[in-house]
Formats: structure tokens, sequence, C-alpha cells
């Protein structure tokens, strides 16, 4: 079994395995069936088309966020020796995330879920409203199927198991990057029944089971949640009081039976309400 904690290479010698991938990495073309000619790029010894995410001229951005040093070294040593990704900017707490994250332009966010005491889990719900168009890949030591599902249903697009991954970092990042997704294999393999069971179970409510309806009000409140607003920003646009906001979204809460800002969307998103 892989671990992440494998031994990190000097810096010379990384610097070395640098320059060899990046003059190792050319252009390179070839034609399809229909004759015409397809640009790929070789990374690694392996073709990359063209117009795949993560070319050398526009690498995929991520951004990461852990608290254990070693583990960002070794991640942020994976994702600089692969030309098609690029380390934007990095984090060790919930606190310097919370001050630099908006800060920065990124394609993919990496974050450690197990950040403070259930910090992790509030900045990546907090990632999905105000940047809808971040990928968001949770990265946890457990192994635990029911934190994996909280982790998907908070918006992340994978899920990857510090200590058991088979995989790598930037294969991971290119996965979400290019419309798929990525979860360990340890986790996929749990979680696989309980997606199909959780799908069908949700779907079931929202066809036979009637909400109290939202006021206009509600709605209008809800469409600026949806477009990542804070309460503040929400009480600014529709010149009411931030006391006001609350009263609404908490009312929000208790007709569609959530708890979180982005349950109350997606709900709506199923509902039709936006």
């Amino acid at each position: 079994m892989n671990s992440i904690f494998r031994e990190i290479p000097k810096k010379s010698t990384h610097q070395m395995e640098c320059h060899m991938y990046l003059s190792d990495a050319f252009m390179s073309s070839r034609f399809d069936d229909a004759g015409s000619t397809e640009v790929t790029s070789t990374v690694f010894g392996r073709m990359w088309p063209s117009d795949m995410k993560g070319q050398q001229n526009q690498p995929v951005r991520v951004f990461l966020v852990d608290e254990d040093s070693h583990v960002r070294n070794v991640i942020s040593q994976e994702l600089m020796r692969d030309p098609r990704t690029l380390l934007v900017g990095q984090a060790s707490s919930y606190r310097e995330a919370r001050k630099n994250i908006f800060l920065q332009d990124f394609d993919v966010l990496l974050i450690d879920l197990s950040l403070g005491e259930g910090q992790g889990i509030e900045l990546l719900e907090s990632i999905q409203l105000k940047r809808p168009d971040v990928l968001s890949i949770a990265i946890s030591a457990s192994e635990n199927d029911d934190a994996a599902m909280n982790a998907l249903k908070r918006g992340a697009v994978g899920y990857l198991v510090k200590n058991s991954w088979f995989g790598s970092y930037s294969q991971a990042v290119l996965e979400v990057a290019n419309g798929g997704a990525d979860i360990s294999p340890v986790v996929a393999k749990k979680i696989i029944p309980k997606i199909f069971k959780a799908n069908f179970h949700e779907e079931s409510i929202f066809k036979h089971k009637s909400f109290e309806s939202l006021t206009e009000r509600e709605v209008e409140i809800l469409k600026l949640i949806a477009q990542g607003k804070s309460s503040l920003e929400v009480a600014s646009y529709l010149q009411i009081s931030p006391l006001t906001v609350s009263t609404h979204i908490k009312n929000i809460y208790g007709k569609m039976q959530v708890r979180t800002r982005a349950q109350a969307v997606r709900c709506a998103i199923l509902m039709g309400i936006i």
C-alpha cells in the first residue's frame, strides 16, 4: 500500500527532477481517423491531449490547506513536479486559509477535513458558496465512509485518504479539473451503495413531501445566498438589517428542513425555486 508519508527528495535531487520533467515534456502531433491533426504534449512519457485542462502554458491552479507541514511538503512537491499543475498558495490553519483563500485565483482546492474542530467542513462550505467555480478535493486520514459522504454532500468532488491512496495528488487535481471525480478506492467501495441509496431517498423526499412555501422575500434572499453573498452583503443589497437577514435565513432553514446554506441552496435547486 502506497503511503503519503514517503521520503521527500533532497533539494538538489528535486531540482534535477523538475528540470528533467520540464525538459522532457514536448509538443507533438498525431493524426486522428478523420485525418485532422490533434496537438498533444508528452508529460512523463504519456500523451496529454491539447483540449484537456492542464497544459504547460496554462496549468491547473491549486490552493492547499493542511495543518501538517510534512503532508503539505509532500503534496506541494508532487504538484510542483508536474508541469500540468501549479501550486499558487497554501495555508496551515483555518485562520490563515480564511485570510488568503479568497485573495487567490485558483481552480482546485485541496483541503484537510481535520482542520481545527470541524473547520475544514466549514471552509469547504464557504468556498462552495462564495467561489462556486472552484472544485474541492477533501483530504483526510480517515477511511470513515460517513466522513466521506459528508464531504461530498457539502460540495467536494473528491475524497483522498492520506495514508492509503494509490494514485497521486496531481492526477486527482487533473481528474476533477477535467470534469471527473476522484475518491480513494478503499472509501469508494464503501460509499457507492450509500450514494445510490441517498440519491433515491432524496428524490423521493422532494417528490412526495411538501414543504411550507417560502415568502417572496425568502426566495429573494435564497437566490442571493446561491450567488455566494454573505449575510452582510445580502443586507446591504436589500437595504435591510443583518439581523433581519439572519431571521429570514433561520425561517428558510426551518421550512426546508436543512441546517446549512449549502443544503438550502441544493434543496431550492431540486425544488425548482432557483
